[in-house]
């Protein structure tokens, strides 16, 4: 049997969707840890879960979410998912601002978590399906475009740093 053609835009994103995941699980691990060093290790994990979803929303809302509202007819879903990434990104910028002994910090960041799982579920059961289904979406192009549009912004996060 033939092994899948190169991933598309949908499992581009979905794989953003995973690591973040990933990060999350390994933060509520360190909430757990009495250790000295995990203080920092939460502050910088949680900085680099802001940083990945900043992109990745970024990437979603210039160039996959326009792409899909050309095909797809009915708006709703996508105007749902613009309001869940604006309070992501209320979410982010709060996380990002805290200083790291306040004790709202790990509550944000687990809120954070809740938002972004509950986003992802509705991409991947809903949006990832009608965007597969358009005809007049070339995904294979996309997945080029969000992968070099991310590694871009990447770039300038890294610069900021």
């Amino acid at each position: 049997m033939a092994t899948r053609a190169a991933k598309d835009a949908c499992d581009l994103l979905d794989a953003d969707h995973r690591a973040v995941k990933k990060m999350f699980k390994e933060y509520e691990e360190l909430t757990k840890s009495r250790a000295r060093s995990a203080a920092q290790k939460k502050m910088d994990l949680a900085h680099q879960i802001c940083n990945e979803l900043t992109v990745h929303a970024q990437i979603e809302e210039e160039i996959f979410y326009p792409a899909l509202r050309q095909v797809m007819k009915e708006a709703d879903l996508l105007n749902e998912a613009e309001v869940e990434h604006q309070s992501v990104k209320d979410l982010v910028a709060q996380i990002q601002e805290m200083p790291e002994a306040d004790e709202m910090f790990d509550a944000r960041v687990k809120v954070l978590g809740e938002y972004v799982d509950h986003h992802v579920k509705e991409e991947k059961n809903e949006i990832f399906p009608k965007a597969r289904s358009a005809r007049k979406l070339d995904l294979m192009a996309m997945r080029d475009e969000l992968e070099a549009r991310k590694e871009e912004l990447m770039a300038e996060m890294g610069e900021m740093a």
